[in-house]
């Protein structure tokens, strides 16, 4: 008795997964689209916002808003951090000045993640199939890839404690790596809330300067050791 010939696994549809890119990508557009036609201000003043990093006006802009204040800049911190181009810390300075300092960490840390989370699903979409090409070619980049999906939320957590740093690069870096989505969804709430508060904090009192300065010496100078610590370390592991 023959035994049956079993049927082989179907391939990925790679025609199917394009087009559903495609129409994905179409959709994202649309939605970008729709906003502009709904307020075209609204991408030349954001534009103009974090081009101009003018605290004052970014100040009367969100006061402007009355009670819906707290909830456009969310959506506007969400927006920021999601498209990775523009820097969002005019906007937490902002936060923390016209909600004070307790609400403005919270509104800003909020939306910093979920923004960042949203544009790490994006890249992760777009880029991921085409990042698996490239690490392929390299041994190297396999040992890293591999490290990211086993280390990954202990090394993100710890780089997005980093004030300052470009939140675009973490995210890009994470998007085309193997590091699962829960672990960075966690690795971005929690180290997102160090670096965000401290932003917010210096922010506020540079704008407060007078009466807060002594805090913000403090704080200046633990974002240098900070900062100086990592250049150390880097340079240890160089020259190791």
């Amino acid at each position: 008795m023959e035994t049956p010939v079993q049927s082989p696994v179907p391939a990925k549809d790679h025609g199917s997964e394009g087009t559903f890119k495609i129409i994905a990508f179409a959709g994202l557009l649309g939605i970008l689209a729709l906003i502009h036609f709904l307020d075209p201000s609204f991408y030349p003043q954001i534009i103009h916002l974090a081009r101009g990093g003018n605290i004052q006006e970014t100040v009367g802009f969100l006061r402007s808003f009355g009670p819906w204040a707290v909830a456009i800049s969310f959506l506007l911190d969400v927006f920021i951090n999601a498209a990775g181009c523009l820097p969002s810390i005019f906007l937490s300075t902002a936060n923390g000045v016209v909600f004070g300092l307790p609400l403005g960490i919270l509104i800003s840390w909020a939306a910093e993640s979920v923004g960042v989370i949203l544009s790490f699903l994006i890249m992760r979409y777009f880029l991921r199939s085409t990042a698996e090409k490239v690490i392929a070619k390299s041994n190297n980049l396999q040992r890293l890839d591999e490290m990211s999906s086993d280390n990954g939320l202990v090394a993100m957590a710890l780089a997005r404690t980093l004030p300052y740093f470009p939140s675009g690069i973490l995210t890009c870096l994470g998007a085309i790596s193997r590091m699962k989505l829960r672990d960075y969804i966690i690795a971005t709430f929690v180290g997102k809330f160090p670096s965000t508060a401290l932003e917010v904090v210096v922010g506020h009192d540079i704008i407060h300067f007078r009466q807060h300065m002594d805090r913000l010496a403090i704080l200046a100078t633990l974002v240098i050791l900070a900062y100086g610590l990592l250049l150390y370390n880097r340079y240890k592991d160089r020259n190791a």
